[in-house]
């Protein structure tokens, strides 16, 4: 496979039940985005319900996704925290009907109750925006023995973070920080392979930070965990082309096989069958 810039690339990634070998795939694993609120950036209050998430997540499953990421709090900039308990009751109802659908799934909250009545009621993996930094959200991920776990850089927080972003060294400052706290979770007795980065595009960024994110992205996999990109539908690509949200589609699939030519192993996105489509060009090209 030819992409740009490789570096030693991860084998395996544990995900809870599930065990994804890259040594046995070309394609990146694609990661379905499954937001069950009311105000998320682009589908805010499509899938408020669980039945309609219920849905929308067997729709990505006949398509072909490998990972669903759930989500009960919107994490946009200048998005309102939630509370706990109407978190918990958005994502636990939709968990429970797709525990057993054959597909990892993830939890995408930053609180550690969450995280625990998550993993207790079936999911595979914990995506934080935080990168365990809230309290108690380490211990959380602790009391699993093989959650998937995905730590992102983000400066500051949901509500300031896109107040005028500052780096030296971008790539570097991402890099410093996301080794940092896998190495925290390492010491713990974490294993190595249940852990995954996410550099965290749109968090903190300006529009020359992103760019200069997806340009170096196999930068990125030196750290040796699974790399994700997380760039579908994004602030950047609307920025670029002037396009509203929903008319990104072109933009999002162009910025995931840019990913996957420098390295992601996971590519979190809105539009799963057409991404899968594209990858699967990309696929038959590449190898």
């Amino acid at each position: 496979m030819t992409k740009q810039g490789m570096q030693e690339m991860p084998t395996t990634w544990r995900c809870g039940r599930f065990l994804f070998d890259f040594s046995k795939r070309s394609r990146p694993i694609v990661m379905g985005i499954l937001n069950a609120t009311p105000d998320s950036f682009s589908d805010g209050g499509k899938f408020r319900t669980a039945q309609d998430a219920i849905a929308q997540a067997e729709f990505m499953i006949e398509s072909g996704v490998d990972l669903i990421d759930i989500g009960g709090e919107s994490t946009r900039p200048g998005a309102q925290p939630v509370e706990l308990q109407e978190e918990l009751d958005r994502v636990l109802p939709v968990i429970e009907a797709l525990k057993d659908c054959g597909v990892p799934l993830s939890i995408d909250t930053y609180k550690a109750e969450t995280m625990r009545q998550a993993l207790r009621a079936g999911v595979d993996c914990v995506n934080d925006i935080w990168a365990l930094r809230q309290e108690g959200a380490v211990d959380a991920v602790l009391e699993s023995a093989n959650c998937g776990i995905i730590l992102m850089h983000m400066q500051r927080d949901p509500q300031t973070m896109q107040f005028n972003p500052e780096y030296h060294d971008v790539i570097a400052q991402v890099m410093e920080f996301l080794k940092e706290r896998a190495e925290l979770l390492t010491a713990k007795g974490v294993e190595g392979n249940r852990i995954a980065i996410d550099p965290g595009f749109g968090f903190g960024k300006s529009l020359e930070h992103n760019l200069a994110m997806l340009k170096h992205f196999h930068q990125f996999s030196s750290l040796t965990f699974p790399v994700l990109a997380g760039i579908s539908r994004k602030s950047m690509l609307g920025k670029i082309t002037g396009k509203d949200t929903n008319e990104r589609l072109a933009a999002s699939i162009a910025a995931a096989i840019m990913a996957a030519n420098r390295g992601a192993n996971i590519i979190r996105v809105h539009d799963v069958p057409e991404t899968i489509d594209a990858l699967k060009l990309w696929e038959a090209v590449e190898t």
